[in-house]
């Protein structure tokens, strides 16, 4: 059954890259030729190149997205073919913007087996139309469905720093670069459990954004020298002690202390996407542990580099920053949307 399942694939893929080249599909000789190779006949495989390739659909929900929104891309597979594929996103001047990796739905469609991968479009993102390239294991591509990028401003914001402030971004630290890594390498990591679908809640109660996300930021060294960065997330205003809940269901995979980010709690909620919170006075959480919506998680602080107490709120998916706001409320990994389109 393994080899018949590789040899459906090898037929599938080559289908596909003939057809992305403009050629026509592989002669009666080359499919006996290549399931020779196999120890099998082209009739012992079942399985032709047309309904292989028919079975095999996309979609991308939502289709019309803003710099920071996240958005799903979901593809169906003849059964069997279950590879560890990527989605990669290609802005407006073909240049490619992010990369995310599939992971199993567990869902079937009326075309088979149901995978999704969860991206976001980068705050810098230009308007236009843009496209998501699907790659199978082996680098064919299987296709490219199109998602359109509306226009986004951002505002942008002087920030004077003190000298401790400065000293915590200028001066070289190994632990402070330890610490980067070990956040990428949570950042970057994909899981294959779905804690939830959306829906996050406010973990915070506060009415006012000391910073947007996607700010503009030009920093204000006391030596006069100055430097730029985007602000990843939303900081509220918090006074010390404010209590900080869960956003949103999930397992906690960091607790504790950093340089920058100060007393830090990172939450993983779907395969790819983790909500972080910031600058806390103290830290109500252990790493590995379940939670739900509304758990206390904390209190504000204003720990790390940080101007006064708030809390800095931010979500990522696939490593790339996003709107936190942009999950209020919304469910990201609409399976009846995705199902809706793939059954189309």
């Amino acid at each position: 059954m393994k080899k018949l399942w590789l040899f459906s694939w090898v037929l599938f893929t080559l289908f596909i890259q003939m057809q992305c080249a403009g050629q026509s599909a592989p002669d009666i000789a080359s499919v006996e030729s290549a399931a020779a190779a196999f120890g099998e006949s082209a009739a012992a495989a079942g399985v032709s190149l047309a309904s292989a390739a028919q079975r095999t659909t996309f979609a991308v929900v939502p289709d019309t997205v803003r710099p920071g929104d996240p958005f799903a891309v979901a593809v169906t597979a003849p059964a069997g073919v279950r590879s560890r594929w990527t989605a990669q996103l290609f802005g407006t001047a073909g240049n490619r913007i992010g990369q995310a990796v599939f992971f199993d739905l567990r869902e079937e469609s009326s075309n088979g087996p149901v995978w999704a991968a969860l991206m976001a479009v980068p705050s810098t993102a230009a308007p236009g139309r843009a496209m998501v390239r699907i790659i199978g294991e082996n680098g064919a591509v299987l296709g490219e469905p199109a998602v359109v990028i509306e226009s986004r401003e951002f505002r942008t914001e002087n920030l004077p720093l003190t000298n401790t402030m400065s000293d915590i971004l200028t001066v070289p630290d190994p632990q402070k670069t330890l610490e980067s890594r070990r956040l990428a390498e949570i950042l970057n990591h994909t899981g294959s459990e779905v804690f939830c679908t959306g829906g996050f809640v406010m973990p915070v109660v506060s009415q006012v954004q000391t910073s947007r996300f996607g700010n503009r930021r030009v920093y204000r060294y006391p030596d006069g020298r100055t430097s730029s960065s985007i602000h990843a997330g939303i900081d509220w205003r918090a006074p010390e002690g404010t209590p900080i809940t869960v956003c949103a269901p999930g397992r906690v995979v960091f607790a504790g202390p950093r340089i920058v980010t100060g007393n830090t709690v990172i939450i993983e909620h779907m395969p790819g996407v983790y909500s972080l919170c910031y600058h806390l006075s103290r830290i109500d959480l252990a790493e590995g542990r379940m939670v739900t919506s509304g758990e206390s998680l904390g209190l504000a602080g204003s720990t790390g580099f940080s101007t006064a107490s708030h809390l800095h709120w931010e979500v990522r998916v696939a490593g790339e920053n996003t709107d936190p706001e942009a999950f209020l409320g919304r469910t990201i990994l609409d399976k009846d949307a995705i199902m809706s389109k793939l059954n189309e």
